[in-house]
């Protein structure tokens, strides 16, 4: 070992190999406290010769490789799976904005660029980068796509791997594919850049890619409404998704007990109505035309809906500070569950009618055998991705709680699977569902998953005990 430090020190240069204890510990720990699992060293590259360059030296050593952006991942994607054995590689000095084409609409970055800063160099270009999540300040374009975040705007452009045009990738065996292409037709052959969007840098790590932007809004109606039933909220999305579905870009529910979550530990918390409801819903409507009448679009419909009992109160945002406050409120429902204390996430999906269905056997199946535990939903209803976690009960051990942790998914995935849903919607695998993965997926769709695996990286040297 101390000659592959040596040897990895010299071809990545000053800073780019840590190794003190007290600065690889932070590699080690995942965003929510499950794992705690220090690296043997941390490798720092700068470009993507650095990163091959690290990987051929590790899979020539036999030494295992994680592959980390913004250490994010709400199920331990970007973590050891055993402490003092794998090497984390951190993206993080590979930073750069490398290309922005106006004409085309794309946008080059390294894999370190974090998701903000890349929004911000295509607003800065009078152009959007359409993929928003509550970790964009610190996830990383990196992780976006090889975890295939999803968000609040999946609605109307798709998950990361839909904005995707090209990518350059490093093979385990340090191989660089550059497939950094701008074009949006390239029908010439597999579409490789698909194969790395969402495999959780198991099959390679991504260094940089290619995204495609959109046209910047030019205005936008952001509005906050209560209501008394999920079945209202479905009504809400079906009348505003019907009025002009091209200009619907999110569609967010909230459940009263999240709110109630977010009244207890949001700082400044402020509710836009008038009194608490059981759900709430937060949309908004874009357009980049210059003559449409968005609001006069979201006072019609809010008006109708009020009128036949669908809606119970609703606020317009009057101005970008208010639609910023209104966003808040969705953004900080993960932190102040944290704060809130240990809660079980099950990041789900179901056919969008199935949705309802699915809140109300959860909350009794709850009452039942997870007696005290908090049912605090939240998600992308155009979709069908909630977010139904369990928060401890008030005054509990959260060590206690956790440790029924497992039995508490089963339990949710169970209602989930008998509504043809999905386990994990976004979040993907990590260390956290590796055996809620084997047991949806049938053993031929697994078996195609371990050959493109072996044949990518047959000693399994990247990211390992993630999916399988």
């Amino acid at each position: 070992m101390p000659d592959l430090i040596d040897q990895l020190a010299a071809a990545l240069g000053p800073g780019g190999v840590l190794v003190a204890a007290d600065e690889i510990a932070p590699y080690g720990a995942d965003w929510r406290g499950l794992f705690s699992n220090a690296p043997r060293a941390v490798l720092r590259p700068r470009d993507a010769a650095g990163v091959a360059a690290a990987l051929r030296l590790c899979a020539e050593a036999g030494v295992p490789v994680v592959p980390q952006g913004g250490n994010t991942s709400m199920v331990a994607g970007a973590v050891p799976a055993t402490a003092g054995r794998e090497m984390v590689l951190s993206l993080a000095r590979m930073n750069a904005v490398r290309a922005l084409d106006p004409a085309g609409l794309t946008i080059e970055l390294e894999a370190g660029v974090p998701l903000r800063a890349a929004q911000e160099a295509a607003r800065a270009a009078g152009a959007l980068l359409p993929l928003s999540i509550g970790s964009e300040g610190s996830a990383t374009i990196g992780g976006v796509i090889s975890t295939n975040a999803g968000g609040n705007n999946t609605l109307r452009f798709g998950n990361a791997r839909d904005l995707v045009l090209g990518l350059e990738v490093v093979l385990a065996d340090g191989t660089v594919w550059n497939g950094l292409r701008r074009l949006r037709k390239d029908n010439t052959g597999y579409a490789l850049r698909q194969l790395f969007a969402g495999a959780e840098g198991t099959l390679g790590i991504v260094t940089a890619a290619v995204l495609r932007l959109a046209r910047a809004p030019r205005q936008y109606q952001t509005c906050f409404c209560a209501l008394d039933s999920v079945a209202a909220v479905l009504d809400l999305f079906a009348r505003f998704r019907d009025e002009d579905e091209a200009a619907l870009y999110a569609f967010e529910y909230i459940s009263g007990a999240a709110m109630a979550v977010n009244a207890a530990h949001m700082p400044d918390f402020r509710l836009p109505l008038a009194a608490p409801a059981a759900h709430y819903v937060l949309l908004e409507l874009a357009s980049t035309r210059r003559g449409d009448r968005l609001r006069e679009t979201v006072e019609a419909v809010l008006a109708d809906a009020l009128e036949d009992g669908v809606i119970g109160d609703a606020a317009i945002a009057e101005s970008q500070g208010q639609r910023a406050a209104f966003w808040a409120l969705r953004e900080h429902l993960s932190e102040s569950q944290r704060r809130a204390g240990a809660s079980v996430k099950n990041d789900v999906s179901v056919p969008v009618a199935a949705v309802p269905a699915l809140l109300e056997r959860a909350e009794a199946m709850l009452a039942a055998r997870h007696r005290g535990a908090r049912m605090v939903a939240f998600g992308h209803i155009g979709d069908g991705n909630i977010h139904l976690n369990a928060l401890q009960p008030e005054g509990a051990d959260p060590a206690a709680f956790m440790a029924g942790a497992e039995a508490l998914m089963e339990d949710v995935n169970a209602i989930v699977m008998e509504l043809d849903g999905s386990f994990s919607a976004e979040h993907g695998i990590g260390l956290v569902k590796t055996g809620a993965f084997a047991h949806w997926r049938a053993a031929p769709e697994r078996e195609i998953m371990r050959r493109i695996r072996t044949a990518l990286d047959p000693a399994a040297t990247l990211n390992p005990g993630k999916l399988f």
